[in-house]
């Protein structure tokens, strides 16, 4: 849905204020907001706040690995994939967020993801069948019809052995965020 960075731990104001202006822009408010038990989410007035805007709280369990099992591996995924890689992390705040903004789309666009079984969250989001399951095209010119694929299983679009174009882009121009697509050869 969206994503703020601050300059330091952010009050319970701060979070108010960008989680009201995130729910304004996507036009949808959750059920229920799931956080762990820092002090901007146990305040008095965000709790008031959240009661007012029929929002159900829920937190992880104080120290325990895998309570926000979501959030977490997203951050994994971030770390591990953008700065762990020798990519430099922009020292000012708007360049910071340009670079983290590109990265989650890239992430929520492009990017399969295991848990949503290769679709991105996009698609599941948005309702869109994945493009995982659409039918896919096949170069080798004797393979079966029937036979199974890698998984998930999906058709064979046209003939067997067609000749196929792999195009490799780089989403917002970062050779770190590639974007494949197969496409039938002219």
């Amino acid at each position: 849905m969206g994503f703020a960075v601050f300059r330091r731990q952010p009050s319970s104001a701060a979070v108010r204020v960008f989680l009201q202006r995130l729910f304004q822009s996507v036009r949808h408010r959750p059920r229920h907001l799931v956080s762990d038990q820092g002090s901007q989410f146990t305040a008095r007035e965000f709790r008031r706040w959240c009661r007012r805007h029929d929002l159900r709280q829920r937190f992880g369990a104080i120290g325990k690995y895998g309570s926000l099992a979501v959030i977490e591996r997203c951050i994994r995924t971030i770390k591990q994939e953008r700065t762990r890689r020798l990519i430099t992390v922009p020292y000012r705040l708007a360049a910071f967020k340009e670079e983290l903004a590109l990265y989650l789309s890239w992430y929520n666009g492009h990017r399969p993801h295991a848990r949503l079984g290769a679709a991105t969250p996009d698609e599941v989001y948005n309702h869109r069948r994945p493009e995982i399951r659409a039918p896919r095209l096949e170069p080798r010119l004797r393979w079966p019809p029937r036979s199974p694929c890698a998984a998930p299983q999906t058709l064979i679009r046209g003939r067997p052995g067609i000749t196929i174009e792999l195009t490799v882009q780089c989403h917002g121009g970062r050779r770190h965020l590639p974007t494949i697509t197969l496409k039938r050869a002219a």
